[in-house]
């Protein structure tokens, strides 16, 4: 009698890690920074924003975080001249909100407050620039950074200043994902707490 082969289940495929599983799962054991830097080593992979905009976080510490840019020609206005404002802009916000976030015991994401640019020169696509942004004021409430865009050369082309908040519900969808008690939020400041 032959002997009956047993049918091959077919492999499913895995689901590719991305920025957000990775860093929920390393939430309660990184800082900020220390997060940021892990993107950076490439221990986490880089968000989907990151590839639209040609974006790569290239090192980070406490208040201060690196990166590099390369907009692809999609990110060009309609005319073909530079990159389009918008995309500038979305570049300066997340180098802000990461200086921010770099600032923390845990990755908070931030939201951004306000956000006031200074274009300066066309931006090109295809070519490389450096993004490098400072948390300049760590406030409990509120926190002000700056971000540049330098060319090759070094000169300015595009800068930012931003103010940016924690975004405190985090810690609450951390708890939900079966984070456990370390995701508490982080110290909310009192009524009579009248220091941005």
């Amino acid at each position: 009698m032959p002997d009956k082969e047993t049918p091959e289940t077919p492999e499913t495929p895995e689901t590719p890690e991305t920025m957000e599983s990775a860093m929920l799962a390393l939430w309660h054991d990184l800082t900020g920074a220390q997060m940021l830097q892990a993107v950076a080593d490439g221990r986490v992979p880089h968000g989907a924003h990151h590839a639209l905009l040609g974006l790569r976080v290239t090192g980070a510490r406490p208040g201060r975080v690196e990166e590099t840019w390369r907009p692809p020609e999609a990110l060009a206005n309609f005319a073909g001249s530079g990159v389009h404002a918008g995309y500038i802009a979305m570049v300066l916000d997340d180098a802000c909100c990461a200086a921010g976030s770099s600032h923390g015991e845990r990755a908070y994401p931030m939201i951004t407050l306000n956000l006031d640019l200074d274009f300066l020169r066309a931006v090109r696509p295809g070519h490389a620039y450096t993004v490098s942004s400072e948390l300049v004021h760590p406030g409990r409430r509120r926190m002000v950074a700056n971000a540049r865009v330098t060319d090759t050369d070094g000169a300015v082309v595009a800068q930012a200043r931003a103010s940016v908040v924690p975004d405190l519900d985090f810690a609450v969808r951390m708890r939900g994902a079966g984070a456990g008690e370390h995701a508490a939020p982080p110290h909310q400041p009192s009524a009579a707490d009248t220091r941005s």
